[in-house]
């Protein structure tokens, strides 16, 4: 129904973390050069245009650090030297192949440890109301220093799952507080600084509890006026359910004027005999049919690359990548995943905007997007371990086509 258009299309992503930078260094320049066009040259490619990065450690760092010294509230230590040994460098190289399309925001994962009630940067805790001012201008100075390196800041998300204890960097905020520190601090701050330009997403969690979370900020106009959008991640199965892909539905539909980002999902538990397990692939093709159905409007992967043990991470907490570099041969291994994701992001442009699409059959799943220059792009995924037939229909035309079982494709057409 390519008359019925929705949502326009930011792009489609991946992480550079602390992680992906420390393994792409051990690359050799050739292979470098593979890997950068292998993400972000949309012709040898598949076109990546988004980008997130942690700021300071995460799990996906091989040591916890901040960019100040203990205790330093008036931030006067402030410092990104750490990030110019592996991340920045990845990142400048990552940016010129995409250009002027590029997307770039940042996530923390914990203030440093002397803001938080707990002590510790790792296993939660909360921060410390004395300390909101201070950590609110932490990130006017990263998207300073960034800038200052020629890396400019599309945005931020406020903090990366604000409901989970993790063994790792994390830090709690209940929905009201969350709201409460953008309304008060985080979104005056970067206005003050001119920096109202930046986009803030709230949430960056998963998307079981996206409604609570988003009600409770985007219902006060005080918060909600600083919010460009809506950030989740697709680990809710946690709880031992199914994917609740209807949840960001029901935001989309609720604020209409706010945007729905996905910005993390990856495979759990690495283990290299499943680097070419089907499944893996399939689950991209899944979350991103649905995701971009319910209203989202960029897609973002977690690590870019990991070594071949699904790190490195300081805390053990091993994953999957779409691409994987071998610290010791060099050699990189792509992932039923990097290809999945390329269904989506070699095809739809930036700008793109999301069309009706709906399938007669329940083995299969599809959505659509209608390119600028009116190029219709329809992807279609075959859940089926038999072959299906079916009729591709866009208004009064119609076209044979068969999708093999268990696989994913990608119809490139015009209206007639």
């Amino acid at each position: 129904m390519p008359d019925k258009e929705k949502q326009t299309v930011l792009g489609f992503g991946g992480a550079i973390t602390d992680a992906s930078a420390e393994v792409f260094a051990t690359l050799k320049p050739k292979v470098q050069q593979r890997f950068l066009d292998a993400y972000f040259d949309p012709e040898k490619g598949i076109g990546y245009n988004i980008l997130r990065t942690n700021i300071h450690s995460c799990d996906f760092s091989s040591e916890s650090y901040t960019y100040i010294e203990e205790g330093d509230k008036a931030l006067n230590t402030f410092s990104i030297e750490h990030d110019r040994q592996f991340k920045l460098p990845l990142i400048k190289a990552a940016m010129d192949k995409i250009g002027d399309k590029a997307v770039f925001y940042a996530s923390p994962w914990s203030p440093p440890a002397f803001m938080k009630d707990t002590g510790k940067m790792l296993q939660g805790g909360k921060l410390l109301p004395e300390y909101y001012q201070s950590w609110a201008e932490y990130y006017i100075r990263f998207i300073q220093e960034y800038e200052k390196e020629g890396v400019p800041v599309w945005g931020l998300t406020i903090q990366n799952e604000p409901m989970a204890t993790q063994r790792w960097e994390s830090c709690i905020y209940t929905a009201e507080e969350e709201r409460d520190f953008l309304k008060n601090y985080l979104g005056p701050t970067l206005h003050k600084n001119g920096m109202e330009d930046k986009k803030v997403v709230v949430w960056d969690h998963n998307r079981d509890l996206i409604t609570q979370r988003a009600t409770t900020i985007l219902d006060d106009p005080e918060a909600a006026k600083y919010v460009w959008g809506v950030g989740y991640h697709w680990y809710e199965n946690w709880s031992g359910g199914d994917n609740m892909y209807q949840n960001a539905g029901i935001v989309d539909a609720l604020y209409p004027e706010v945007n729905m980002l996905f910005t993390e999902g990856c495979v759990e538990k690495f283990n290299p005999e499943n680097y070419q397990l089907w499944e893996n692939g399939e689950r991209y093709g899944r979350s991103m049919i649905n995701d971009f159905n319910n209203g989202v409007v960029g897609w973002t992967d977690w690590n870019i690359l990991l070594d071949q043990n699904g790190g490195p991470n300081h805390v053990g907490n091993f994953c999957f990548a779409p691409i994987h570099g071998d610290t010791v041969t060099g050699e990189l291994t792509f992932t039923p995943s990097y290809y999945f994701i390329g269904h989506f992001s070699k095809f739809v442009n930036k700008g793109a905007k999301v069309i009706a699409s709906a399938t007669s059959r329940s083995s299969l799943l599809s959505t659509s997007f209608k390119n600028p220059g009116n190029t219709i792009i329809t992807v279609v995924l075959n859940q089926n371990d038999k072959p299906v037939e079916y009729y591709l229909n866009t208004g009064t035309s119609a076209a044979p086509v068969n999708i093999p079982p268990r696989s994913i494709q990608t119809l490139v057409y015009k209206m007639p």
